[in-house]
């Protein structure tokens, strides 16, 4: 059988869509259609460089003759928006995974609200476009620092489901920036909500939701990244290889994936800030203290998994699958 879970693709053509944001059309090289996604998946692009970078897909998922992509250049950018904007052009060839979705729609859920900030609306589009295509009822609030740094404005307008977007923009009038007790207030019963974008919009968002007492079932997100700093009850801890026995000692200074990379111990990174979930790792035996994003409050309390690119651990050792 064919191996289809990473393939080389051709950037068919790079598109500015507002300040700062461009999209890539990916094509796959051999010509073959690429492989099935669902709104709200992401994959995985290999750069040049090295570095590996989670996108959004935020075209029509029933599309399967390309994947479109929208990149943000961020100023504080580790490396993979810059290569994006300032060194991958039309015809790069990249490898990329094929799609994963940890962002899925929920398919029994009666109402939806969307909500996205910045770049966070590249999934989220997808969804809007599916949920309109299979006439599911949703709203969709959209806000951005500025018109001119709004991607997709022209697209939206243009969709069907244009009237159930609103869009709301930092540098325009107070009445029309986002109320989010507001909405929140004004949805059916048993609305889902879907959020993505940067991490102090989403915090805002699920503080003023639970606030609100929506309950986690109906809280969908996916943080893009993360800054994971380092708290003064980091210390050091051991950790166990299941399938050797081997003991590494991983120092208060050194996140779990380094300490074990030092040891000759490779775990499968990407975004290394906890919230892609490429890493996890099964543990057998220990507490974790879980600092990432990737798991559900519910998946970090029941302390069977976690993330050794960010998090570490309460207890003195850890036994983990591996």
């Amino acid at each position: 059988m064919t191996d289809i879970s990473e393939f080389t693709v051709r950037v068919a053509r790079k598109t500015p869509e507002a300040i700062d944001i461009c999209t890539f059309e990916l094509v796959r090289t051999d010509g073959q259609g690429l492989p099935a996604f669902s709104a709200g998946s992401h994959i995985d692009v290999h750069l040049p460089s090295g570095l590996t970078r989670q996108y959004s897909l935020c075209n029509d998922a029933t599309e399967n003759h390309r994947y479109l992509i929208g990149v943000l250049r961020d100023p504080a950018s580790r490396g993979g928006s810059r290569a994006m904007h300032d060194e991958i052009e039309e015809g790069r060839t990249l490898r990329i995974s094929a799609p994963k979705n940890h962002f899925p729609i929920a398919s029994d859920a009666p109402h939806s609200l969307l909500l996205a900030g910045g770049i966070g609306v590249t999934p989220l589009l997808c969804m809007a476009e599916r949920m309109a295509a299979i006439g599911h009822p949703f709203e969709m609030h959209y806000c951005t620092r500025s018109p001119e740094r709004t991607a997709f404005r022209q697209r939206i307008a243009e969709a069907a489901f244009a009237s159930q977007v609103t869009l709301h923009f930092d540098d325009g009038a107070a009445e029309q920036k986002l109320d989010i007790e507001q909405v929140l207030r004004a949805m059916p019963d048993q609305t889902h909500l879907y959020v993505c974008g940067p991490k102090g919009f989403m915090d805002w968002v699920l503080a003023s939701a639970r606030t609100a007492g929506w309950p986690e079932t109906r809280l969908h997100f996916e943080f893009f990244g993360a800054s994971v700093a380092p708290s003064a009850t980091d210390g050091a801890f051991d950790v166990q290889i299941a399938s050797s026995g081997r003991v590494i000692h991983i120092p208060a200074d050194r996140t779990v994936v380094q300490a074990l990379g030092d040891a000759g111990v490779k775990v499968q990174v990407s975004c290394e800030q906890g919230v892609c979930g490429t890493c996890l790792t099964r543990v057998l035996q220990g507490e974790p203290d879980h600092k990432d994003l990737y798991l559900t409050p519910e998946e970090q309390a029941a302390n069977d998994q976690f993330t050794p690119c960010c998090s570490r651990a309460r207890s003195k050792l850890l036994v983990l699958d591996l």
